[in-house]
């Protein structure tokens, strides 16, 4: 039987407001969140946001690191397996938001999300039977903001007509600290990276971990350039060449090979919520992207 390991940790909470699967209008409402048979329920707690109870989350490990059947599920404080895509909340107000790590930084394994599994547990992908790597380290944390998806469907008029990846939101945490597979943080958004793969939007977006030392010093993408100098242009050229050393072409960039600013990023963002909560109102087709 594989092996199965639950790992808990403080780091690994998340609070707000749970959306039910609904994109958040206005400003979030101060909630009480509490898991029951397997259902999320809320009730009003006049709290401010710090208060907020955080009911405490868990990654199992299924399998062994590095090998196909390889598998890191979330569950909630009652044992009860969720979807990291689809249950924990994206929005904690103030401008901060959860973000699931998926490949720690300093580490190559191309760790990702399965959509097309049951509670979407982390995996590392494949092609052809064969587990992926990237060609070398990603030198920051990488993974995605749950509740967000790219609509395939949807063109993008600003980003060269592209349309969405059929993925949820990429983010590039930039923070000193290493993540671990699994964990949620909480970050804030700094700017935005479009870039186009395949003829594809695969949008990145560029945010920092709360914890981190320098959190305080970053609010924008000109704050980047001031105390974090070169991680843009490292950013975008590390996405840009990554394909180069297995014979594919270079990914490109569009709004003119720059990083968009805060304001920007925060409209994709809101936009991918939006999709996001029509694709598991099944408002659009979602093929085999699983919904639970």
């Amino acid at each position: 039987m594989a092996a199965a390991r639950v790992i808990t940790s403080a780091s690994s909470t998340v609070s707000g407001a749970l959306l039910f699967r609904t994109p958040l209008k206005g400003k979030p409402q101060n909630l009480h969140l509490c898991f029951k048979n397997t259902r999320f329920l809320t009730q009003k707690r006049r709290l401010t946001c710090n208060a907020i109870y955080n009911p405490q989350l868990q990654t199992k490990e299924e399998g062994q690191l590095e090998t196909l059947d390889y598998r890191v599920f979330f569950l909630d404080n009652s044992g009860k397996k969720i979807s990291p895509w689809h249950d924990i909340p994206l929005h904690l107000g103030d401008g901060v938001f959860n973000f699931v790590v998926e490949i720690p930084k300093e580490s190559s394994a191309k760790m990702e999300v399965a959509t097309d599994e049951v509670y979407t547990p982390i995996k590392q992908d494949t092609k052809k039977g064969k587990l992926r790597y990237y060609p070398y380290n990603i030198n920051w944390n990488y993974g995605l903001l749950p509740q967000t998806w790219e609509d395939p469907s949807l063109a993008n008029a600003e980003v060269e007509g592209a349309f969405g990846d059929n993925d949820p939101v990429d983010v590039v945490e930039i923070g000193e600290s290493q993540g671990k597979i699994g964990q949620v943080l909480k970050v804030k958004p700094l700017g935005a990276l479009a870039m186009i793969d395949e003829g594809e939007l695969d949008w990145k977006i560029v945010a920092i971990s709360l914890d981190d030392p320098r959190a305080a010093l970053v609010n924008d993408v000109d704050d980047v350039e001031k105390h974090f100098p070169g991680t843009l242009t490292a950013i975008r050229d590390w996405f840009r060449d990554y394909k180069i050393p297995d014979g594919k072409p270079a990914n490109r960039f569009g709004l003119g090979n720059k990083a968009a600013n805060k304001d920007y990023a925060l409209k994709v963002i809101t936009e991918t919520n939006e999709a996001w909560a029509k694709l598991v109102k099944r408002s659009i087709p979602s093929g085999e992207l699983s919904l639970v």
